[in-house]
């Protein structure tokens, strides 16, 4: 895909002398740092599920030593299911 995009006008000479000197181009080198910094971004920053919990006691005591059976009926009395 061809896209635009601006750099400094020193860092844009010291990459086109760093690809004329490893033979190289622009292109790739551009291409070659991107993936570094698209990779390390990745693996530095592990998922983290967000806390989801809420504020209270945890379950009631009517549902506290309960099966997933008898929440899920509780759920659904009354609504047909």
């Amino acid at each position: 895909m061809k896209t635009t995009i601006e750099i400094s006008d020193p860092l844009l000479t010291d990459a086109k002398r760093l690809a004329a000197h490893e033979g190289t181009t622009l292109r790739a080198l551009v291409e070659q740092g991107l993936r570094q910094v698209v990779r390390e971004r990745r693996k530095g920053a592990p998922f983290k599920l967000r806390d989801g919990s809420f504020k209270g006691e945890g379950m009631t005591p009517e549902f506290a030593d309960a099966d997933w059976e008898k929440i899920r009926a509780a759920i659904y009395e009354g609504r047909g299911g």
